[in-house]
């Protein structure tokens, strides 16, 4: 009961979480200028600085330790974000529907929205999964796939919190925990902005359904390309042809 208590304060009842506010251009990462240099940033240091300016490569005895670090880390705050949001819907949902569609104008503020805030802080340290595939002297692992993953995902977070998005606790939780499709609560959403008062934030949901069909397609044209060549391909492979390239590769060729 009292470790129940104690987490109820510390995720959910703490003066900092329960008196969260997303303010645009005042909370750190809230202004659209701080998004945009983001993702350049990102995309810069992963196509451009590498051809420019040789990194060091670091050996893997080094490299292997810092990435589980990174990873674990990632692990445990995943897991107290899941926990964070499931503690809050339950402390502070008026009722079902509310979890589900979030009424119109509702103000970004409170423990949930403290924990979408914080899922979307956790997206751009992510970035640095790209960093150690690079000093591991491992760009070619670097997909297209894996890009666009990193950099369009902290863009859904920011809609989140900018547009107060129906159904992000649903999307948060099954993100941070199992990763479980939630396309059964969509529609019962849908059902309650054309049928009700309308729910707030459903354009921003609409770039998440864009965002993820785009993810979906270019995951099955990437194992299609990886795995699904026929058994002739790979009996040739092995006898000395040359592999498919991936989805896509940088060239090491310095002027």
């Amino acid at each position: 009961m009292f470790l129940g208590l104690d987490l109820e304060y510390w995720l959910v009842n703490h003066p900092t979480i329960r008196n969260f506010s997303w303010i645009p251009g005042k909370t750190l990462g809230s202004s659209p200028l701080f998004l945009c240099l983001t993702i350049l940033s990102y995309l810069f240091s992963t196509f451009i600085l590498p051809h420019r300016i040789p990194l060091p490569s670091i050996p893997p005895q080094i490299l292997k330790p810092i990435s589980a670090l990174h990873n674990i880390s990632l692990l445990l705050l995943s897991f107290i974000m899941a926990l964070g949001c499931l503690l809050s819907v339950f402390c502070y949902a008026p009722h079902l529907q509310w979890i589900i569609c979030l009424p119109p104008h509702t103000k970004p503020t409170g423990p949930l929205f403290f924990w979408a805030y914080i899922f979307y802080l956790s997206k751009i340290l992510e970035f640095v999964d790209t960093l150690l595939i690079i000093l591991s002297n491992s760009i070619k692992r670097l997909t297209f796939l894996h890009v666009y993953h990193h950099s369009t995902v902290v863009v859904m977070c920011y809609i989140w919190l900018q547009t107060s998005q129906t159904l992000f606790p649903a999307v948060l939780f099954t993100n941070a925990s199992v990763h479980v499709l939630i396309f059964g609560v969509l529609g019962v959403m849908l059902y309650y902005h054309f049928t009700g008062s309308g729910c707030s934030g459903v354009w921003g949901w609409v770039f998440n359904v864009v965002f993820y069909a785009s993810l979906l397609a270019l995951f099955v044209d990437f194992h299609k390309k990886s795995y699904g060549a026929p058994a002739a391909s790979s009996k040739k492979n092995l006898a000395g042809a040359k592999p498919s390239k991936p989805l896509f590769y940088f060239n090491h060729t310095h002027k």
